[in-house]
């Protein structure tokens, strides 16, 4: 079978999966951001975010999957500026919680984590099998879903501390580790859309 062939023949199969990617990630983007509102966590504010961010990226891949190499490079750019937006929104909350750190509720914090772990998970599953298509874009996809998968990790041992630790700064450095996976991610797309748009004008 022919390259050309094989992609037209994934291509429809791939915008199925990044349209379901990103209805997931936005229905759990309210459940975090309430929960985080509710018991006052910066990791879970600044993941909920994140969720928001990745499902903006998969809508983003779905419409531009029939796009030239060189506008794919272009959103691949875009893209890599969108996944910068949670780690400033986080550094804006941190510095409010800085100077009085105080603990949310643990059980709430680990369960709300254990959910976006599942989320990000099978996120992550249904993607690698397309991370190597249409370039800088559905990597994007993947990196962002397996990077919250471990953030989600993160969350989860950060509620299980404060259980024995009553103290917020589990969850103020874990949702500062969370700013700088976004911030690698957001670096690691831009090199991939930058390779990609010098390959296009070759």
């Amino acid at each position: 079978m022919q390259p050309n062939a094989s992609s037209a023949m994934t291509q429809p199969l791939l915008r199925r999966v990044v349209a379901g990617v990103a209805l997931a990630n936005a229905a759990y983007f309210f459940v975090e951001f309430f929960v985080a509102r509710k018991i006052g966590s910066v990791s879970l504010f600044a993941d909920s975010i994140d969720f928001l961010e990745d499902a903006a990226v998969n809508f983003l891949i779905f419409a531009a999957l029939g796009w030239s190499v060189r506008n794919r490079a272009r959103a691949g750019m875009v893209l890599a500026a969108i996944l910068l937006v949670p780690a400033l929104a986080l550094l804006w909350t941190a510095w409010q919680k800085f100077n009085a750190p105080t603990p949310p509720e643990p059980w709430l914090l680990s369960g709300t984590g254990l959910g976006a772990l599942a989320v990000n998970l099978a996120c992550a599953v249904v993607l690698a099998r397309f991370r190597h298509h249409s370039g800088s874009l559905t990597r994007a996809a993947f990196l962002s879903a397996r990077n919250d998968a471990f953030a989600n990790i993160a969350i989860i041992l950060a509620g299980l501390v404060t259980l024995f630790w009553r103290s917020g700064w589990p969850d103020l450095l874990v949702g500062l580790g969370i700013a700088i996976v976004n911030a690698d991610a957001a670096k690691e797309v831009w090199l991939a859309a930058r390779d990609e748009h010098r390959s296009a004008q070759t």
